[in-house]
């Protein structure tokens, strides 16, 4: 299932598409799962809270955060042995799983600044790679995914404010005018892997009644030592607990200067993090 030519264009691009890793009835499984999960109430991770009567229409169906935590169905995903041959194969060694979350974006809301995970569980050393799940068909026009080609290769970067019209987290990072920012366009049941370092978020979901909806999992580099707070206990991918330490809550980044008229990146300060939520 996993090509040298994914295995290229994740050291190249910092992400890959893996088409149809999961079959169009598992697909029917997962979604109807997490839309009878969310019309059944609240859950630990809810931060947003539920309100129907909202005109946002991400108050009606906020994300859903660590459901591996609470659901079995999703545990079992987060290990699925297809992700984690996938991530082996990327990443040279078996991961940790850190992280499950379900994106429901239905139409009419808003997207996601860019931003980098590694931003939120702040690995050390090297980095976490996610495994994004299509369960829906995902273009420009609900809101697919946004990736800045190679900054994989850039440390995490500096925030600064995001525009809360288009945008339901407050930060993002600043990007050089010439940065190759692509959609990924999947069809359900496709595998977005991308590196944790990899500059990336979503626009508005502007169609009139399509949902765009994800399953997500973080995982981070079998050798790592530190991971964020919010992401303990990590687990290998046999379920088991494996004991980290708390990464820092502030740590350097990077910022664009210009030199001789380009724009490079210059590590500087120290930019704190303590947020558990990303898209």
């Amino acid at each position: 299932m996993i090509t040298q030519t994914h295995r290229t264009q994740i050291e190249q691009d910092g992400y890959t598409v893996v088409r149809q890793m999961f079959a169009p009835e598992e697909v029917e499984t997962y979604r109807d799962h997490f839309m009878r999960l969310r019309r059944d109430g609240s859950y630990a991770g809810d931060f947003a809270g539920i309100d129907a009567n909202e005109t946002d229409p991400l108050k009606a169906y906020p994300r859903m955060i660590h459901m591996h935590r609470w659901d079995d169905l999703s545990l079992r995903w987060m290990l699925d042995p297809r992700i984690n041959q996938a991530l082996t194969a990327f990443l040279g060694s078996e991961p940790f799983a850190v992280q499950t979350m379900l994106y429901f974006k239905p139409a009419g809301a808003r997207g996601q600044a860019l931003h980098q995970d590694n931003y939120y569980l702040r690995v050390q050393p090297g980095t976490c790679m996610a495994a994004w799940l299509a369960l829906d068909d995902c273009d420009e026009e609900n809101g697919c995914m946004q990736i800045v080609a190679g900054s994989h290769s850039w440390p995490v970067l500096c925030t600064v404010g995001a525009d809360l019209s288009q945008s339901f987290t407050d930060v993002t990072v600043p990007i050089p005018p010439d940065a190759d920012v692509r959609p990924v366009v999947m069809q359900a049941g496709d595998v977005l892997f991308f590196n944790g370092q990899l500059v990336h978020g979503s626009y508005p979901n502007t169609s009139q009644s399509r949902f765009r909806r994800s399953l997500i999992g973080h995982y981070i580099e079998g050798d790592a030592e530190q991971v964020g707070r919010w992401y303990h206990p990590a687990l290998r991918m046999d379920g088991s607990v494996v004991e980290l330490e708390d990464s820092p809550g502030a740590t350097q980044c990077g910022v664009w200067v210009e030199r001789d008229g380009t724009q490079v990146i210059e590590v500087a300060g120290l930019n704190v993090v303590d947020a558990a939520i990303h898209d």
